[in-house]
């Protein structure tokens, strides 16, 4: 079975293509992003948030992107710590830009084009997609452990009615951790997938994947995983703060922590969670915050987000171009 087989990061994967169809979902993104806030803005008051944003302490803005780096360094170094144990072997740098591309690839629908970190890393050292996708899907996963498990330290605290939005993909992923840890339920599982007639055509692909997988979840790979990924987001929640503070406003660490990672995981499901994060972490401040405007939430919300999210889509587009040149010069051929 051909590589072609395991699903790209676009139908036509050349360089020049990525970087087109990042420019439309960019294009879009940014549209959907100024609707929320400026329907945001209006519903607050126009004047109001450009009266909190001029009053804000644009000094406290330099330690909240610093806190982002930290988060995206800690991810970066999940993200090398897992393509080494898979056996693609590459160079700090290299893997660096093929990280942070991924960060263009989040407003894509689904995060689907989030793939391109894969396919670059098998156009670069030939290691097959098959083989490092999992290294993406268990990044993406300990990010999600981890902000469950931000949110579910005050969830009971601060939103006992919503608790069953923490709880409840808790539980399904310490489910699927176990079936991950049990070969044979696995292998058993994989062997009636093999029987559907889309699925029998990868069903060797998949099988390569799980391998790698289990590496990938083993208890320590897991743990120090997780653990990076609970430093890396409790930062971003510390920005969060400084957000507020720099608003005048007295947030605590705790709920600050809440509202942000209960919003990112409400936001999951959406390219960069446009639209539900925002406006999650708007009501949220309104209700829990004291001393919190309407004008105040909507820009705290946007100016965390533009540290956060539109900081990395920043970062990934600069990053897209040398991405295009590693195609240039690949360090081996890529497998089959």
């Amino acid at each position: 079975m051909s590589e072609a087989q395991v699903p790209s990061p676009t139908a036509d994967a050349s360089p020049q293509n990525l970087i087109v169809r990042f420019r439309v979902w960019l294009a879009w993104g940014i549209a959907l992003a100024a609707l929320l806030y400026v329907a945001g803005s209006l519903y607050a008051g126009i004047g109001q948030v450009g009266t909190a944003l001029t009053s804000f302490r644009w000094v406290l803005f330099l330690p909240v992107l610093g806190l982002t780096l930290v988060n995206y360094a800690l991810r970066f170094w999940k993200w090398h710590y897992l393509t080494g144990r898979l056996g693609a072997r590459l160079p700090i740098a290299d893997n660096l830009v093929i990280f942070l591309s991924g960060f263009a690839m989040v407003i894509s629908p689904g995060r689907a084009a989030e793939l391109l970190k894969p396919w670059l890393v098998r156009a670069r050292v030939g290691v097959p997609m098959a083989q490092t996708i999992p290294a993406l899907v268990t990044e993406r996963l300990t990010d999600g452990i981890a902000c469950l498990s931000l949110a579910a330290i005050g969830v009971s605290t601060y939103a006992g009615d919503r608790a069953v939005y923490v709880f409840v993909p808790i539980g399904l992923v310490v489910v699927g951790l176990a079936v991950l840890s049990h070969r044979g339920l696995s292998l058993a599982i994989l062997g009636v997938l093999r029987r559907l007639p889309v699925i029998s055509r990868v069903g060797d692909k998949l099988e390569e994947m799980y391998v790698a997988m289990r590496t990938c979840v083993a208890p320590v790979p897991l743990l120090l995983t997780v653990l990076a990924s609970l430093v890396a987001w409790g930062a971003e929640c510390v920005g969060y703060m400084l957000v507020f503070r720099g608003f005048g406003v007295q947030a605590s660490l705790d709920t600050s922590t809440f509202l942000y990672a209960f919003a990112t995981v409400a936001g999951g499901a959406m390219p960069g969670g446009l639209g539900v994060a925002d406006g999650a972490l708007v009501g949220g401040a309104m209700e829990l915050v004291p001393g919190v405007t309407e004008a105040i939430a909507v820009a705290s919300a946007l100016l965390i987000r533009v540290a956060t999210l539109w900081f990395g889509v920043v970062l990934g587009a600069i990053a897209l171009l040398p991405a295009a040149k590693l195609l240039d010069s690949p360090l081996a051929a890529p497998k089959p």
